[in-house]
């Protein structure tokens, strides 16, 4: 989880580097088109890490697994994917935001 969130991490920083130093020109067009990329796939990745925490809830109240080790470990991924995935939307609208609030 935390390789994905640091691979996410990385992709957005490189986005906004390249925004930030780039005159505006077409390949900027390709810029959002990653960023939209990579929060679809933070998104699913974030949702892979529920049906697997729920799935290993599911395995442990049937009793096909006993190890609560791996529950909470699948639990843990889960719960810091969502995190992870809220505060990044939450900064993503919170700079929008200021975006919209900006008069030319």
């Amino acid at each position: 989880m935390a390789v994905t969130a640091i691979q996410s991490t990385n992709a957005l920083n490189e986005l906004y580097n390249s925004l930030s130093t780039s005159k505006i020109n077409t390949d900027n067009g390709n810029a959002f088109d990653n960023l939209l990329n990579s929060a679809i796939q933070m998104y699913k990745e974030a949702d892979a890490y529920q049906n697997a925490a729920e799935e290993s809830e599911m395995n442990f109240a049937l009793g096909y697994s006993t190890s609560t080790h791996d529950l909470g470990i699948a639990q843990q991924k889960a719960n810091i994917s969502l995190q992870y995935t809220t505060r990044v939307t939450n900064k993503a609208i919170e700079a929008y935001k200021e975006l919209m609030q900006i008069q030319i």
